[in-house]
């Protein structure tokens, strides 16, 4: 996850519930005696009130359509077979004939379940396997709170995949990604990433980075159709994530703004890929990043710079690498997407590798322990460029065996093999 600028600051499933009835089950309407017993004060068992009440017209009702004609006190009348009568609406029909001499008959016997319906099973607590989650998240017995939705996403689409984990110091999940697949004007396949980094300081940052790389894979899904350039389409779907981040800050409440104005707004770090035939693009803003992975792991390469203090410190020749990322302050970014970021500026860059290969995009929660690219290059599966979801597993359980102290996200776009000498473009 991103540190903070260096500026001032399961829903539980519901239970369905067989019906008693069984549906289809037939009626049993209770003989015609011309002595019928008089009426017993308690006409219906608990919970049943609504549908006595529901059966009993009101004074001058009209009488049901399809009703059987009555007489003064409710018997047929002679000439209308007592078996014919449809029962008024809300009358049950599981009701027992009262016994010879008995009087009520006010039991009402308990039907067995439809087996044709299954009652959906209460969610069960993960910790303790015993306790029932509550509408919260929580477990009613030992209070653990569940796994949520972002705790743990795995999504393939076409050649591309990505997963992203909570990690294990976390109680959220603030990264997010989007991965999809398109096709150029000349029907040649292009692949898509985007990975997003919520900045822990700010408010909202699971927002953030969620606005941000829904905005960012829409906006290259739309215009690389259409003939935009790659590394222009990367550069205008970095403006349209900044956008979005931004507009979160006008949903604020009005008592966050007067606590602090502009220095809490959402914001979160951005890096992407663009694979077409030949062609590898990416751009970024913060420390998330890009790494090219050639399947003969010669030589591996880090594709992007971090905004960030260490980065700053090394280019402007103050300390070394390893000293400066060493430093407490090193993961300090400066540069973010966001209504307090001082100045947005995107950075993009194309290559042509000259062989096949896989681009691995990823927050500092994953590079953290495989920072350099031989690192990165060491863990990345051999067949990644084959099997990108299982590879994208891989290095998140590489993230999480270091320690996981941040939420990890990784996606990773195979490069075809093309007949063309490597370089910028």
């Amino acid at each position: 996850m991103a540190d903070g600028p260096p500026h001032p600051a399961a829903p539980h499933a519901p239970t369905a519930h067989a019906s008693n009835a069984t549906p289809g089950a037939p009626a049993h309407p209770a003989a015609a005696d011309p002595h019928p017993p008089a009426p017993s004060a308690h006409t219906a068992p608990a919970g049943d009130a609504g549908s006595a009440d529901r059966s009993a017209p009101s004074p001058g009702a009209p009488a049901q359509a399809g009703a059987a004609p009555t007489g003064a006190r409710g018997a047929p009348v002679q000439g209308q077979p007592a078996a014919s009568a449809a029962p008024p609406a809300g009358v049950r029909l599981d009701r027992r004939a009262p016994a010879e001499g008995a009087g009520g008959g006010d039991d009402y016997p308990l039907q067995a379940p439809d087996p044709r319906v299954a009652a959906e099973p209460a969610a069960v607590c993960v910790a303790c396997r015993a306790g029932r989650v509550d509408d919260d998240g929580y477990c009613e017995n030992c209070g653990h709170a569940q796994p949520r939705e972002r705790d743990h996403m795995e999504q393939e689409c076409g050649p591309v995949a990505a997963v992203s984990d909570r990690g294990l110091r976390h109680h959220r999940n603030e990264d997010a990604f989007a991965v999809g697949t398109t096709a150029l004007p000349d029907g040649s396949p292009v692949s898509v990433a985007v990975v997003c980094d919520g900045v822990s300081s700010a408010t909202r940052p699971d927002e953030a980075s969620l606005a941000a790389s829904r905005a960012a894979n829409a906006s290259l899904l739309d215009a690389l159709p259409r003939g935009t350039h790659p590394q222009q389409a990367m550069h205008e779907a970095i403006l349209a994530a900044s956008e979005a981040v931004n507009a979160l800050a006008g949903e604020q409440p009005a008592e966050a703004d007067e606590h602090a104005p502009q220095q809490n707004a959402p914001a979160c770090t951005i890096v992407g890929a663009v694979v077409t035939a030949g062609l590898l693009v990416v751009g970024w803003v913060g420390d998330s990043r890009a790494y090219w992975i050639p399947v003969d792991r010669s030589p591996a390469v880090r594709l992007t710079e971090d905004d960030s203090w260490a980065a700053q410190m090394v280019a402007a020749g103050l300390m070394g690498e390893a000293e400066a990322y060493a430093d407490h302050r090193a993961h300090a970014i400066t540069g973010w997407l966001g209504a307090d970021a001082y100045e947005l500026e995107p950075h993009t860059a194309a290559f042509k590798p000259d062989r096949p290969g896989v681009v691995v995009v990823c927050t500092d929660g994953l590079w953290n322990y495989a920072e350099s690219a031989d690192e990165m290059a060491e863990a990345v599966p051999a067949d990644a460029a084959a099997r990108p979801l299982h590879a994208a597993r891989v290095l998140v359980g590489h993230a999480l065996d270091g320690g996981g102290h941040d939420n990890v996200t990784v996606a990773l776009v195979p490069f075809p093999a093309v007949p063309q000498g490597a370089g910028s473009a």
